[in-house]
């Protein structure tokens, strides 16, 4: 199936400037949100403390939840809703003995609203150690992803294809981190498994757009490159959108059906398969043509 004719003739490289000027201008709002906020909104995981989900079997006021919580000890704790009758509880206190906890919430639960008015669903404590590993564990994990492909994509094709990979990968990864301060979510390890999926996703995109790439710069090696790049993302085009379309139709069900659970979840994927589009066309090729300028490989080939 082909939606567009691979004959298109779209000037994606003479978009680069104003491609790399949007980009650069959404990080920054990205970086002027995190410090807006005091920097990422982190989960349990990340931050340690304890997390405590509720339901209740009607509408209850949450001064009177927190007056519940405050009664145990739990000074400041933040209360979201998390679907009908039913709140996520965060406090950064943590304790030891998760059953002496729950037993405790329990009867302060208990005294405020009476038996059989509420069901505690889970209780996670996450001490701040914990806390600290994690984070430093998933910030690992992201870094060896992008080692990993730099050098796959290295040996597989070139350097440059390499770098401008890289380039793009770095470029979703912040442009989510944007989206994610922006509407103020919490960064958690569901989140880490998302901009890994995304990271998977977006290179996965990228080199079919780089093999074209060096498919036709093989069959015409006097056509310039900014000629060929363009070429082969207009071939590709047709499989990019379907493929990505396809991503999105399921990712928007997803989201809008998929309950609380995995709202974030789904909404780190959304943002992250756009931006991976986006830089698949207008940010990882070019990159690619700026490189050879920059260091041209020797082939005889107008730039």
């Amino acid at each position: 199936m082909e939606i567009i004719k691979s004959e298109t003739r779209i000037n994606f490289v003479g978009m680069m400037k104003p491609a790399v000027i949007l980009s650069i201008a959404v990080i920054i709002i990205g970086i002027a949100s995190l410090i807006w906020h005091g920097g990422p909104n982190y989960g349990i995981d990340f931050a340690g403390g304890t997390l405590i989900q509720i339901k209740f079997q009607k509408e209850t006021p949450t001064d009177k939840i927190r007056t519940a919580f405050r009664a145990i000890g739990f000074e400041g704790s933040i209360i979201q809703d998390f679907g009908p009758k039913e709140v996520i509880v965060r406090t950064a206190e943590s304790g030891a003995d998760p059953k002496g906890l729950t037993s405790r919430v329990d009867d302060a639960l208990l005294a405020a609203f009476g038996k059989g008015a509420y069901e505690v669903r889970r209780v996670e404590v996450v001490g701040p150690k914990v806390g600290r590993d994690l984070t430093r564990k998933a910030l690992l994990a992201i870094i060896f992803s992008w080692l990993g492909i730099l050098i796959y994509v290295g040996v597989r094709f070139e350097f440059r294809y390499a770098l401008g990979g890289i380039v793009a990968l770095i470029h979703d990864i912040l442009i989510t981190i944007t989206f994610l301060s922006l509407f103020d979510k919490e960064f958690d390890l569901n989140i880490v498994a998302a901009m890994l999926t995304i990271i998977g996703f977006s290179i996965n995109d990228t080199i079919v757009v780089f093999d074209r790439i060096r498919e036709n710069s093989r069959k015409n090696i006097k056509m310039p490159l900014m000629d060929i790049i363009n070429t082969s993302v207009n071939q590709t085009l047709s499989r990019t959108i379907l493929t990505s379309l396809m991503v999105l139709i399921v990712l928007l069900v997803l989201f809008f059906l998929g309950g609380a659970v995995i709202h974030d979840f789904t909404f780190t994927l959304l943002v992250g398969t756009i931006a991976g589009v986006y830089s698949t066309v207008f940010i990882a090729s070019p990159i690619v043509l700026l490189f050879e300028r920059i260091k041209p490989t020797g082939l005889k080939r107008k730039r």
